[in-house]
């Protein structure tokens, strides 16, 4: 009697045009990492390079002459401790207020109950598309009180209408049967959105929550328009500022940093471009390390927030 055998199952292999492919694919992506990564690296090599080298422009693929004063003498400027205290201030109260207000009235607008849903929240919409001006926004913060004001940096940015339609539709994809469940159990609209939904939030809250943090960080238009009190400027104000007077500012530095000699006082003496680089270095590192930590939650969360159903 004979038996049959199933046949064996080839090896995969993969053909020369995948091979290609594949090589061309990586090699394009490694490019564009490269391109993407270069800028910060050469701001980082010449901030730590010897200025009389950084300042000829002949700093491009490695450091020359390693040294730190730099920072230092930057941190000694003045106004720039408090300026960090200012912007780490606002980027984490202002986060946390974006946050909180783009999950609830996110939530608030998935609730068929909610009086006037549909007027609220297209009347929130549409703010997207339309804007007073420059003038008359002046003119309502100044009425309100807030020139001058730190609160000026949280309050106007509360309310994010692209959040809160992220929000509104992650809520949707996530079951009704969850706050059915929780009102059968006796729990309130409040009850509801803090104990159930939002602790299931986290991905849609975590996009939000960069996206906000990285505005509130680079802001620096509404100090120039708002904020006249230095001891309320933020630290891309100041690099506005230090740019735009940086050859005033390498010459404090050089007087302050007291009697150098030779070849060291070439190569620590604060120059237009050292303060520069510095500056910008001090102000971007924040966020280049907050945002991996955040990336994981990233693409789930935009994906699940597009795509209802």
């Amino acid at each position: 009697m004979t038996t049959l055998s199933a046949p064996a199952s080839a090896p995969s292999t993969r053909h020369g045009g995948d091979i290609i492919f594949a090589i061309v694919n990586y090699t394009v992506f490694a490019l564009l990492v490269v391109l993407c990564a270069y800028p910060f690296y050469f701001l980082i090599i010449n901030s730590i390079s010897a200025n009389d080298v950084s300042a000829l422009g002949d700093v491009r693929w490695w450091p020359v002459d390693v040294h730190f004063d730099n920072y230092r003498q930057v941190f000694e400027l003045n106004g720039l401790p408090m300026a960090a205290v200012v912007s780490i201030a606002r980027t984490a109260i202002g986060t946390a207020a974006t946050v909180l207000a783009s999950a609830f009235l996110g939530f608030m607008f998935t609730q068929k109950r909610m009086w006037g849903r549909q007027f609220w929240y297209r009347f929130i919409v549409i703010t997207m598309y339309f804007s007073a001006g420059l003038i008359p926004v002046f003119i309502v913060m100044k009425t309100l009180g807030l020139t001058n004001n730190f609160w000026v940096y949280v309050l106007p940015f509360i309310v994010q209408p692209f959040f809160i339609i992220l929000v509104k539709t992650f809520v949707e994809s996530m079951p009704e049967s969850l706050q059915e469940a929780a009102e059968l159990d006796g729990a309130n609209i409040v009850q509801v959105f803090f104990r159930v939904y939002l602790p299931n939030m986290t991905p849609i809250l975590a996009t939000v929550a960069i996206f906000s943090a990285v505005a509130q960080w680079n802001s620096f238009q509404d100090t120039l328009i708002y904020i006249t009190d230095q001891s309320l400027y933020t630290l891309q104000y100041l690099l506005y500022m230090f740019i735009n007077q940086a050859s005033s500012l390498a010459q404090a530095a050089q007087n302050a940093g007291g009697d150098l000699s030779g070849i060291v006082a070439a190569a620590t003496s604060q120059t237009p471009t050292s303060i520069r680089m510095t500056v910008s270095v001090i102000v971007i590192l924040p966020i280049i390390f907050i945002y991996p930590l955040f990336q994981r939650f990233f693409v789930k969360g935009i994906m699940l927030g597009a795509v209802k159903g």
